[in-house]
């Protein structure tokens, strides 16, 4: 049920190609997930009836977007049929033979995610994997390989109406790659608190013999991997880390350039064709789970110069008309900051316009007006679309975009908030200059905002 989820609809297709009979129900599917499921031989039925239940199924899995007043739902629990959440499928049918490496963290999962993937494919060890993303360079976001290794993306959401912890919780780390710790989801962890505690008792379980690889920059992880019971070894850009650049990271506009000490290998270089530091600090993370598993640093750093990233990060559409549109998932403050930072590198010398869509339900609170004054402070100019979930919020929960934008404007970047996606999308057209760099950010589809633009360009 729900089958047309970003992590339901990978989960049916591996299971269809293990040997099962998948069926599944959702609302109107598209692409990419209706592509996915169709190529699969899988045709979800439309909306949900209990009749969807005949011929009796030997196992349903539940989606989170399935509440417990879902007519299927109901009438399954009435049958007595067994059921599991995604995670707890994921975990009973894959990583149960596999050896669990999650990604995990507030930022930068998927990039992570989808780098290990193909380092681990490009290397020769054939893992499986499950991306909550489009990898460019792997053949799709979900495999059932034969290695050892299954990369699994560790998404902090919750698991089903019926568990309602974190889905990684139900993911075996052996090893884990924990990016950042930062509080996001408000809809879920009512407190920074209950989101750290989500976090902590994921490190809880990595076994003895295991590995934690932990962003050292960020002193909220340093402090949970504090109470690991197996090995940690930390990343980042700081000199307090035990993977780091070594000396001076060459910065251009196809990514980065810089240096490893490895203890084996001795002064590794390596070329990055991301943009931003914290794809640099991301690559780190890879870079130690890899050689902790055997992978020579010659392969590895081979591996990363043929990465090309993910789609919706840092992807460029299209150029025309002498400017540029750039899609981005970012929506937390630290995530557009990191964004603008990378794009700076990227597109040296040009005008940053950010089209930006408080999509998710934190993104329109009002505990992230000062993050996002100074994180869109780096931009040159900022037009803010309405916030998607504003009938959701109440008046005191919701963020004041016109007061924020009149704030980014004081401080010397002109900001709009518009009543429309047409309009942010007129005003980008209408004021854009030669040189732009049109920059969408949405953790949703923004109306296909992005894909509109690139299309105006030619």
């Amino acid at each position: 049920m729900a089958i047309g989820g970003t992590g339901m609809a990978p989960l049916a297709c591996l299971l269809q190609a293990q040997g099962h009979r998948v069926r599944g129900t959702d609302g109107p599917l598209y692409p990419p997930m209706s592509t996915l499921l169709e190529q699969a031989g899988i045709h979800p039925s439309v909306g949900y009836d209990p009749a969807h239940l005949t011929p009796r199924p030997d196992l349903v899995i539940l989606g989170n977007a399935i509440h417990r007043s879902n007519p299927e739902a109901v009438e399954a629990e009435r049958l007595g049929l067994p059921v599991l959440s995604m995670p707890q499928a994921l975990s009973r049918f894959f990583l149960e033979h596999h050896r669990p490496l999650v990604v995990a963290g507030t930022h930068g999962k998927t990039t992570t995610t989808a780098l290990a993937a193909w380092v681990w494919t490009d290397t020769g060890r054939d893992p499986g994997y499950l991306i909550g993303g489009v990898p460019r360079d792997l053949p799709g976001s979900f495999r059932d390989g034969s290695g050892e290794r299954f990369i699994v993306e560790g998404d902090e959401y919750n698991a089903a109406y019926f568990d309602r912890g974190a889905k990684f919780l139900h993911y075996r780390p052996e090893t884990l790659i924990l990016t950042s710790a930062e509080y996001d989801h408000a809809d879920l962890y009512p407190t920074p608190e209950a989101l750290f505690d989500a976090f902590a008792k994921l490190v809880a379980l990595l076994p003895p013999g295991g590995l934690l690889v932990a962003c050292g920059d960020i002193p909220k992880v340093r402090e949970l991997a504090a109470a690991a019971r197996c090995p940690v070894v930390f990343y980042g850009l700081g000199e307090g880390n035990d993977v780091r650049p070594h000396g001076a990271v060459e910065w251009g506009e196809e990514g980065s350039r810089f240096r490893l000490l490895d203890p084996e290998a001795g002064e590794v270089e390596v070329v990055l064709r991301l943009a931003g530091e914290h794809n640099l600090a991301n690559a780190l993370g890879v870079w130690a789970a890899a050689r902790h598993d055997g992978l020579s640093a010659v392969e590895i750093a081979a591996a990363f110069a043929r990465f090309h990233g993910v789609k919706r990060r840092l992807e460029e559409l299209g150029s025309g008309r002498g400017l540029t549109v750039v899609d981005d998932f970012a929506h937390h403050p630290t995530a557009v900051e990191k964004t603008l930072g990378g794009l700076r590198q990227r597109y040296p010398g040009r005008r940053l316009v950010v089209l930006f869509e408080p999509r998710s339900l934190t993104a329109g609170r009002s505990f992230f007006f000062v993050p996002y004054r100074e994180a869109f402070a780096k931009a040159d100019r900022v037009l803010f679309a309405p916030t998607f979930h504003s009938g959701r919020l109440a008046p005191e929960e919701r963020l004041d975009f016109a007061a924020l934008a009149a704030e980014v404007t004081a401080a010397g970047v002109p900001a709009t908030l518009c009543e429309s996606t047409d309009e942010v999308f007129r005003r980008a057209l209408d004021e854009a200059r030669t040189g732009d760099v049109l920059v969408t950010m949405s953790s949703g589809s923004f109306d296909g905002l992005p894909h509109r633009l690139a299309a105006a360009l030619t």
